[in-house]
């Protein structure tokens, strides 16, 4: 990896032995390993995420030909796996769209009826300009002069 060789891991560690002290440098080389295998680790992980990064570009790119080639053509696998994407994303929109469809239903009903109580306010409003007023109708009236007792006398 470095390219170290024995001599070179000697000179380290006799330096390191008149440094550190033979007491001190076992703690020290243990915590040089944890360092070593973290950073061993932390490569790992990278490549493993590059490595499912190319796996995914992969099957996109195979997706992209394959619908360009037709669905007919296409590997058994993959076309299973497309029918099971499709169906998970038809079970997560599903409650979306009735929740969709409830709504532009109940805006179309209140739309309707919005018209039709405009229509019917609009035949009362006509209605009231061509009919004459009915109070004015009753005192309009001539009332009597005289009442019935009073004829009588």
């Amino acid at each position: 990896m470095f390219d170290i060789g024995f001599w070179e891991i000697m000179l380290i560690s006799v330096i390191g032995l008149v440094v550190l002290g033979p007491q001190r440098l076992p703690i020290a080389i243990r915590t040089v390993l944890k360092w070593v295998n973290t950073a061993k680790s932390m490569a790992n992980s990278v490549k493993n995420e590059i490595s499912q990064e190319l796996e995914l570009h992969e099957m996109n790119e195979n997706m992209i030909k394959a619908s360009k080639q037709g669905l007919d053509k296409i590997d058994p696998d993959l076309k299973a796996s497309i029918d099971e994407m499709k169906e998970n994303v038809e079970q997560l929109t599903r409650p979306y769209k009735n929740n969709v469809d409830d709504l532009m239903n109940a805006q179309a009903k209140s739309q309707k009826e919005a018209k039709i109580a405009e229509a019917q306010t609009q035949v009362l409003t006509e209605n009231e300009k061509s009919e004459p007023n009915i109070s004015e109708a009753k005192t309009s009236e001539p009332t009597p002069s005289k009442t019935i007792s009073q004829q009588e006398k």
